[in-house]
């Protein structure tokens, strides 16, 4: 599986609210919604003023644009970027089941697309490693991604049956979509798991590691894969992501593992061999390394079904202690402190 397909596969995007927003007059709405989320929407008509936190200038978003909100920094789209926003959530309502909402009268501006979760467990590692803001176009020789935001819009607009399940499909082909076209159009010069990915030479080493992350890559063997030297593969791939090719191939082993360490369906000893540790132990430790938890506290450390509390003994030994907010708080907690240590 290609590292797109595999970062998306891990995060489970699951878009629970596809619709269309139609807005008019003077406007701006505050995204407060973005935390764990991925936002993906398309400008069908009119234009509209997109404001992002690290994005230097206000973006203006016209007909045919597509844009992603990937990483959950606070973001304020309206009719001009000095209108005074208002919380999104006050205008669509929590638990909107989709449809479509006129704001302010409609007719100005009006666009399609999804907000999708994302699962909490890697979001905060994955999802800060790509750009505050992701900008297509629709127009021109994108037909897959026009055909994508088209049919939504004749499911949203007729109310079939099964519409509802069908604009969510179509959403999730959208922002795939979305993103290849970012990606096919994005120059070397970023920095992140995305820049790397849009560079052709650290491409074809992401996509080795991903293919077989058991295989016992050396920087050496990537960079023969990159078509590049040791020293000058090292370098790029460094200045891209913000760490070593090892580092990066350890932790992503670790994402994998605490996956199936949570299904709970292999034995450690089996997810160790599959990631290429000769054994148990070396697997115990380089996973406490990068996750700074042991693997079967890891694995424990799950709500008991129906209870709202921790199934596992934190430090002090309690059992049963913990409230849901407080493991998310310690899982978040963990997850960062691999993000920092990898």
């Amino acid at each position: 599986m290609d590292p797109l397909s595999e970062v998306l596969s891990l995060l489970k995007p699951q878009g629970y609210i596809t619709g269309g927003f139609d807005a008019g007059g003077r406007w701006a709405l505050a995204l407060d919604d973005l935390a764990g989320r991925i936002k993906c929407y398309a400008i069908v008509s009119g234009a509209c003023w997109l404001t992002v936190q690290d994005v230097d200038e206000p973006v203006r978003l016209q007909e045919g644009d597509c844009f992603v909100l990937p990483s959950g920094r606070p973001a304020i789209i309206g009719s001009d970027p000095d209108v005074e926003p208002t919380r999104a959530s006050e205008v669509l309502g929590p638990g909107r089941s989709g449809g479509r909402v006129t704001y302010n009268g409609g007719g100005d501006v009006f666009m399609v697309g999804s907000r999708f979760e994302v699962n909490s467990r890697h979001a905060e590692v994955l999802l800060r490693t790509m750009p505050p803001l992701m900008q297509v176009k629709t127009s021109g020789d994108r037909a897959r991604l026009r055909w994508s935001i088209e049919l939504m819009m004749e499911e949203l607009r007729e109310g079939r049956p099964g519409s509802a399940l069908v604009a969510q499909q179509l959403a999730h082909m959208m922002l795939v979509q979305a993103l290849r076209l970012y990606l096919s159009e994005r120059s070397r010069d970023g920095v992140g798991w995305f820049a790397a990915l849009a560079d052709p030479q650290l491409s074809a080493a992401l996509e080795a590691m991903h293919e077989d992350p058991a295989y016992p890559w050396t920087v050496e063997k990537l960079a023969a894969r990159a078509g590049m030297s040791r020293s000058v593969f090292a370098e790029r791939f460094r200045a891209r992501t913000g760490e070593t090719p090892i580092a990066y191939l350890t932790r992503w082993r670790m994402m994998l593992a605490g996956e199936r360490l949570v299904q709970g369906r292999d034995a450690l000893a089996r997810i160790a061999g599959s990631l290429g540790y000769e054994s148990e132990h070396a697997f115990n430790t380089a996973f406490k390394r990068v996750m700074g938890i042991s693997p079967r506290r890891y694995a424990r450390a799950e709500v008991s079904e129906g209870s709202g509390q921790m199934d596992g003994a934190g430090e002090s030994g309690e059992r049963g202690v913990g409230r849901v907010d407080r493991y998310d708080v310690e899982r978040l907690r963990l997850i960062n402190r691999a993000a920092d240590t990898a």
